[in-house]
């Protein structure tokens, strides 16, 4: 996580992971929140496995929109979002007018990398499911 942070930059600061955020009796899950201490406002990082799509314009909006009325202290500037993901298409994110939004689209995980990711979640959910039968049988 730090090396993540450092990479974008040195004014960045953590403010959490898996921020959990509820109304309408629902839970929302920003995935990592941060602070930028010179534009002095949070910035939400949502991680996209994914191309980039609309709805996750409409994802990070809610989030922003939220923090911005349950969050943002006294000399604040509105939050800022910033979806990572596989790849971006031009023309959607032209069309999604996200230049003219607090909303930017990043590049990060490779196609490489992403079509690795599924196997990699696939073995996790393996060692888990070992991990439990290794304990229910320590308990009986």
């Amino acid at each position: 996580m730090e090396r993540f942070i450092l990479e974008m930059g040195r004014d960045f600061t953590y403010v959490g992971k898996q921020v959990r955020l509820v109304f309408d009796n629902r839970d929302y899950y920003i995935d990592l929140l941060l602070f930028h201490r010179k534009l002095k406002c949070l910035v939400v990082v949502e991680l996209k496995i994914d191309d980039f799509k609309p709805e996750h314009k409409g994802q990070v909006e809610l989030y922003l929109n939220y923090l911005e009325k349950y969050e943002m202290n006294e000399g604040e500037n509105p939050p800022i979002g910033i979806i990572l993901c596989a790849s971006k298409e031009p023309e959607v994110v032209e069309l999604m007018k996200l230049d003219e939004s607090r909303i930017h689209v990043a590049e990060l995980i490779t196609k490489q990398i992403a079509g690795k990711l599924p196997q990699a979640i696939n073995n996790a959910k393996i060692l888990l499911e070992q991990r439990k039968e290794y304990r229910k049988g320590e308990v009986t």
